[in-house]
């Protein structure tokens, strides 16, 4: 693996894991505003915002997979072939 595909993986796994802090983050300051707020709470907002964040884990996903067969495919392999043990 060369310096860029390892660096491009290692900024994957970073947003990856800012992501899904994100997405803890925003659980828990929904619960705290439904507490305080009650009824004024923008649930639809928040929804929205949850939404956008899962978005952007299925392309951290999507993004992974890719690189990995790439990676695969310049090593002289396939990826549908390798096995994991």
């Amino acid at each position: 693996m060369t310096t860029a595909e390892s660096e491009a993986r290692k900024a994957l796994n970073r947003l990856r894991r800012a992501l899904e802090k994100a997405q803890r983050e925003m659980v828990e300051l929904e619960g705290a505003l439904t507490h305080a707020e009650g009824t004024d709470f923008p649930s639809d907002l928040y929804e929205g915002m949850n939404l956008s964040i899962r978005q952007l884990l299925d392309f951290t996903d999507d993004e992974a997979t890719r690189l990995q067969e790439k990676i695969l495919h310049l090593g002289g392999l396939e990826a549908g072939r390798v096995r994991r043990g």
